[in-house]
């Protein structure tokens, strides 16, 4: 079965059980021999909040060395962001195997009238899952309800109910003490449940939890919480103050989602997590603080400030709008998209008053239509409205309205948040093909069904991108591209809901012309002609017809178009970036250089060898390497960096240590090399605090775990997926994309093949639209070349000449010399007249 089948058949599910009950899930879950009996489980139910909450309480536990697996719904883009273990969706291949698995169950209970819904059979996917890579704990956020919830099948170790609003009335309880005794139902039999309700609501809860753990900030009437938390306010922009004190056990910390809900949903996340295990306070900080939410008061600009919050009831728009109020702005300029289900008028009246409103909707069948919602702020009385299809148009309007100090924010629902979203995270994919089994394999790849791979293969063998649209973006897309001579191919239909994959083939000029018609089209059609332009190059002056894309020079350093000086090599030609490891025992050279006279030789060697980039690191990332203390990684690499800072070559640190980052920042290095992919909370702002350039690698472990087997789809587009969300995280601190360098990670999780692979294809790296740096030096991937580990340094060089014709911009390695003429024979028989040294 192949992925697209899979999602269609889950989409094809109904949405609501006529009769409640989690007999069906167990039946499910029975067909697959239970395997959830082996998972400790954590239930988080609540009426705002929870998804939330269940993020915090993941990151924490991931902090403190646990494996976790994570169920929250809905998803933004992509239905495999439900499940998660340890931070990485769920494969494509383990969607697709489990469906297969439960299909005739399903099948056949459907045919007997009791089919199980999308979300119980989601649920039992992910406990599936969960069981298979075997976690040590799965947290479950609670769809509706609790006590006959699809999560409640399991018997959790942990629980808790967040907050009770009139919610679902119908189903589970018409006033907020009916609601709350409903979800108290997830209460586990050993442990009391956490909860933040106060008021007649908690004493329902009581009525069917027992022993309870509150939460809360202290200043209401009864008795004082259990854990009280205190919102210390903005930190940043980006960033909130939170203090958590219970009577054995206290945390002052950051958290990434501004608001004193969310310091309350950090109490609650914390006392579960100390119901877990002993997390110490240390992970509990820093896990609070990793623990980010996409579409959750998801601060994605400040210039102007630009907010996206999936608020979807009257509760959660009073706490957007308690949020906003921290923030200093001019005017307000709200994008709003809604479901039909929901209070348009309260949600209204609970924002804060906008100058203009553009009404919208998400593309999906249970959207309010934008004339109903424009209809609502009219009659509220808001200077100016506007109604537009598409939710990308109607952001790109309000950020035409908005001055440098005003504030937008996309909110009304998360569907509307998701669309919105798209306009930072989405990235055309540019392919190499080489030959009709490549153009097969793509077309394939992005689900395009097997009758179009024969239409297509032979159109393909040309300029090729694969993307991600909206149905009617796509159709749109393709009528276009059909009229101009080029083809284009999409997966299937899975209606409003879902984005499909579409892999467009044509020529230089026929995207040429295909982006110039969009840029005048609505739907958010000019968005995806700005985002092609860039994938092709297509503002280049000079035409390649050839199908790779994008490369060092295009990003622009050495000298820009005036002639002036620029920031970074980079910028000018591939740069060589010499490894200088300042350690005992690091993996090619560890004892060499520790001494800072031999550090200070070597530099100066590798820049008379032509290194344009010397990376100075002071802890090893090799399997197995001991951890470093701060003070220590600072007194090893802070005196290197003060004595080459007048060497004729950019300074880089290579740490996973935000305090060692700025130490070596002060001491005068240019930008920081983070081998952990910006694990350290504190080191996005450290970065932008100095304004320095940024190195972010794709890593599962760092320090490398030898025998971690990590499942990929496809290894070049899963990493390219992560690390769009870590550029992301990065430009969300307001360090500029022109100073993030990502890094794909080679040898840090990943096979030997599928490092080979990610050089192969390192020209599709140029989606990220960053400069892409190629690490491979002497690493163990050449074993799958008959190289051992002190005869690689050929296999090395080999690897650097392909990495720079194929559109690397820097070049990691040890031999600074021998890679040096390798990546200029490679760009000079690229383009003579261009490289010359």
């Amino acid at each position: 079965m192949e992925y697209h089948e899979a999602a269609d058949f889950l989409f094809g599910l109904r949405r609501f059980r006529p009769k409640p009950g989690t007999e069906s899930t167990a039946r499910l879950l029975a067909s697959l021999e239970d395997p959830h009996d082996s998972i400790d489980c954590v239930q988080i139910a609540g009426s705002n909040g929870k998804g939330s909450t269940a993020r915090m309480l993941e990151r924490t536990l991931r902090e403190s060395g646990y494996s976790v697996g994570l169920y929250t719904s809905p998803h933004l883009e992509d239905l495999r962001e439900r499940v998660r273990v340890d931070g990485r969706k769920i494969p494509r291949s383990a969607v697709a195997e489990y469906v297969d698995t439960v299909r005739d169950h399903v099948t056949q209970r459907g045919a007997d009238g009791d089919s199980p819904t999308f979300f119980e059979t989601m649920t039992a996917m992910a406990l599936w899952y969960f069981g298979r890579e075997d976690v040590d704990v799965a947290v479950l956020e609670v769809g509706i309800g609790g006590r006959y919830d699809a999560t409640s099948v399991v018997d959790p170790v942990a629980s808790a109910v967040t907050s009770v609003t009139l919610e679902h009335t119908g189903i589970i309880g018409d006033t907020e003490a009916e609601i709350a005794r409903d979800k108290a139902h997830v209460a586990p039999d050993d442990a009391p449940l956490v909860t933040a309700v106060s008021g007649d609501p908690l004493e329902a809860i009581r009525e069917v939890a027992g022993e309870v753990v509150t939460v809360g900030d202290g200043t209401g009437d009864g008795p004082a919480p259990d854990v009280a938390v205190t919102y210390g306010g903005l930190a940043n922009h980006a960033e909130a103050a939170v203090s958590i004190d219970a009577a054995e056990w206290g945390v002052d910390t950051h958290v990434p989602l501004p608001g004193d809900h969310q310091a309350t949903n950090a109490g609650i996340a914390a006392a579960l997590a100390r119901q877990v295990t002993a997390v110490d306070e240390d992970d509990l900080a820093r896990g609070l603080r990793a623990a980010h939410w996409p579409g959750r008061f998801e601060v994605m600009d400040t210039d102007p400030l630009v907010v996206l919050d999936g608020a979807h009831n009257p509760g959660a728009c009073e706490t957007l709008a308690e949020t906003l109020s921290a923030y200093a702005y001019d005017d307000l300029h709200v994008v709003f998209g809604a479901m039909h289900d929901k209070d348009h008028r309260e949600m209204a009246t609970a924002l804060p008053d906008p100058e203009t409103v553009v009404a919208t909707e998400p593309s999906l069948e249970r959207a309010e239509a934008r004339s109903v919602l424009a209809t609502v702020f009219e009659d509220a009385g808001v200077p100016t409205v506007e109604s537009v299809a598409s939710v990308q148009d109607a952001l790109s309007i309000a950020l035409e309205y908005a001055g440098a100090d005003d504030c937008v924010v996309v909110t009304g629902s998360l569907f509307a948040v998701a669309e919105a979203r798209s306009r930072w995270t989405r990235a055309g994919v540019p392919k190499r093909i080489s030959n009709l089994e490549d153009a097969r394999e793509i077309l394939a790849a992005a689900n395009v069904p097997e009758r179009g791979v024969g239409r297509f293969d032979g159109d393909a063998v040309h300029r090729v991108v694969r993307t991600n649209l909206r149905v009617s973006q796509a159709e749109d897309l393709k009528d276009e591209l059909l009229r101009l001579g080029g083809e284009c191919a999409i997966a299937t239909d899975r209606g409003g809901d879902e984005r499909v994959d579409a892999v467009l083939m044509g020529t230089h000029s026929q995207f040429d012309r295909l982006t110039k018609t969009l840029a005048d089209c609505a739907y958010g059609l000019e968005t995806v002609a700005t985002e092609l332009r860039q994938t092709l190059d297509l503002d280049d002056a000079s035409e390649d017809t050839t199908s790779d894309v994008g490369h060092a020079g295009d990003h622009g350093v050495g000298a820009d178009d005036e002639g002036t000086a620029s920031e970074y090599p980079w910028h000018a030609h591939t740069a060589v970036m010499g490894i200088l490891n300042v350690t005992p025992d690091s993996f090619h050279d560890g004892g060499e250089y520790d001494a800072v006279e031999d550090a200070v030789a070597r530099a100066e060697a590798m820049v008379d060898a032509g290194a344009d980039v010397i990376d100075v690191g002071g802890e090893s990332t090799r399997p197995g390497a001991d951890p470093v203390p701060v003070q220590a990684e600072i007194d090893r690499v802070v005196p290197v960096i003060e004595r080459i800072t007048d060497l004729e070559a950019a300074i880089s640190v290579d740490t996973r240590k935000a305090a060692v980052a700025d130490a070596a920042l002060e001491a005068g290095a240019d930008l920081v090399n983070d081998v952990s992919g910006l694990e350290d909370p504190e080191m996005r702002f450290v970065v932008a605090d100095h304004d320095a350039g940024l190195v972010v690698m794709h890593s599962i472990d760092a320090p490398v775990v030898p025998d971690r087997e990590v499942d990929y789809d496809d290894v070049v587009e899963d990493v390219i997926d992560q690390l769009a969300e870590r550029v992301l995280l990065a430009e969300k601190a307001g360090i500029d994309r022109e100073r993030i360098v990502i890094d794909p990670g080679i040898g840090f999780g990943k096979s030997a093949g599928e490092s080979f692979e990610l050089l192969g294809r390192i020209d599709e790296f140029a989606a990220l639209d960053c400069p892409v740096l190629v690490g491979h030096s002497h690493k163990s991937m050449f074993a799958h070349v008959g190289r051992d580990a002190d005869e690689r340094l050929e296999a090395t060089v080999a690897a650097s000449a392909i990495a720079a014709d194929r559109g690397a911009d820097v070049i990691r390695v040890h031999d600074v010399a021998e890679n040096v003429a390798a990546v200029r024979t490679a760009l000079a028989a690229r383009d003579p007249d261009r490289f010359e040294w």
